[in-house]
């Protein structure tokens, strides 16, 4: 048998079913409901097109919820598992779903107890969507079938009708992979998860992000203002998170044309910061400039403003200034 399933047999759990799936206490998703889902590692579960109408399925490990009265599966694909699709319909096309699935008689009455990879076929229609799976049943891959299609006809083009839809789960306490779909809440407050370039933990009612260094962004500076100032390169920002603070960090230096008076107002900025890089209250920074020491007063509206003395000249740096953006 290549899919496994542990806690589900009558017959019983073999020594080699428990060590081959994954054991212990997943994700919650409610009190009683894990979070199903695949367990990273490897090509876990990744789907390749084997012939003109089959998708082999590679192996792997996941877990399969079935209702919270019902639990939770643990499941392993022990060998590469090849599926057939069904042909195209004549007129329209159709999305079809690989997907694991339990069957569980006690609770599905379908007359079986056992686990295996199958797919679930979508309606052919002139606007196709992903079918709704069966209860027990954890969504992998999503199939483009074009009307038509069939291995007479060449089959299917594998490269772009595959869509990953591989979703992660992880042992309680872990982070959650980042899968297909983030448009989820989490569990309880303190929940982890990996959304693509960073972490992001759940604060009981919201995601918050846990940013790291992310890459330098060009501003838009105001007319009469140049970059380069001082030689110190263009003026950039990114938004930085210190000990679990949000600030921002500016580079680059500015520089204008009349000696000792900053164009605009010593407004720099023609656009300004977006939302989230501006400070909850006036932020006043310290910077170097030409022939002066002035300062930097970074406004809640996002703009940035330059407030000169006397003994200026005709630059200001930006270089290493940091603050920080919560109150």
């Amino acid at each position: 048998m290549t899919v496994r399933a542990g806690w589900l047999l009558p017959n019983g759990q073999t020594r080699e079913d428990t060590r081959l799936v994954p054991l212990g206490v997943m994700s919650p998703e409610t009190a009683m409901g894990s979070r199903d889902g695949v367990i990273a590692g490897g090509t876990a579960l990744a789907a390749t097109g084997a012939a003109a109408m089959q998708v082999q399925l590679a192996v792997g490990r996941a877990l399969v919820q079935g209702a919270d009265a019902q639990g939770a599966y643990p499941v392993a694909v022990t060998a590469p598992e090849t599926l057939t699709v069904g042909d195209g319909h004549a007129q329209y096309g159709r999305i079809d779903s690989v997907v694991l699935r339990v069957y569980d008689t006690a609770y599905d009455s379908t007359g079986q107890t056992l686990a295996r990879a199958e797919i679930v076929q979508g309606a052919a229609t002139a606007t196709p969507a992903a079918p709704t799976l069966p209860a027990a049943a954890l969504r992998l891959w999503d199939i483009t079938v074009p009307a038509g299609t069939s291995a007479g006809t060449g089959g299917i083009t594998w490269a772009s009708a595959l869509a990953d839809r591989r979703r992660y789960t992880a042992a309680y306490g872990g982070i959650i992979p980042r899968g297909w779909g983030l448009g989820f809440s989490g569990a309880y407050a303190g929940q982890y998860r990996d959304n693509g370039t960073g972490l992001d933990r759940w604060d009981g009612s919201a995601w918050q992000s846990l940013e790291p260094s992310v890459g330098w962004t060009p501003l838009a500076l105001a007319s009469g203002f140049t970059n380069n100032g001082n030689a110190q390169g263009d003026v950039k920002y990114r938004r930085i998170v210190v000990a679990g603070v949000p600030h921002l960090q500016l580079r680059g230096g500015v520089s204008w044309a009349t000696s000792g008076s900053p164009p605009n107002t010593g407004n720099l900025l023609a656009t300004v910061l977006p939302a989230n890089c501006r400070p909850a209250a006036l932020t006043s920074v310290p910077i170097a400039a030409g022939g002066a020491a002035i300062k930097l007063d970074a406004w809640t509206n996002g703009q940035l403003r330059l407030i000169s003395t006397t003994g200026l000249t005709t630059w200001a740096a930006l270089s290493g200034v940091t603050y920080p953006l919560d109150a």
